[in-house]
């Protein structure tokens, strides 16, 4: 069963990537303009650098707040890759972290498209 549209309709949209710990923002937007991107149905997809990603999310609460949990599968420079991540909204940007099997992870920070 997928997620409630409720709980997941603060996160639905494009979120443009300005900042993550691990790689600098050249690297971010080396293909594309860095971003998560969630949909209603509880999927999305993301790209930063040569990393990119199908999304199965779920919103969990933590502490009293919504928090997005996700699972993907996609590649890390055209190896095939899978991870995990999560995010929450404060102060109306998104930040969390994204994790790469047996790899890399980085903190984010994003802002919504409007």
């Amino acid at each position: 069963m997928k997620p409630a549209k409720a709980k997941l309709k603060p996160f639905i949209g494009q979120w443009l990537i300005n900042d993550m710990e691990t790689w600098d923002q050249e690297y971010v937007n080396i293909e594309t303009r860095g971003h998560f991107t969630f949909k209603k149905d509880g999927t999305g997809h993301f790209q930063f650098g040569l990393v990119q990603g199908e999304m199965d999310a779920r919103v969990e609460f933590v502490g009293g707040k919504g928090r997005i949990e996700f699972s993907w599968e996609g590649e890390d420079e055209m190896d095939l890759a899978s991870g995990r991540g999560w995010a929450m909204i404060e102060n109306g940007e998104l930040r969390g972290r994204i994790f790469i099997h047996l790899g890399d992870d980085s903190m984010f920070r994003a802002r919504r498209l409007r």
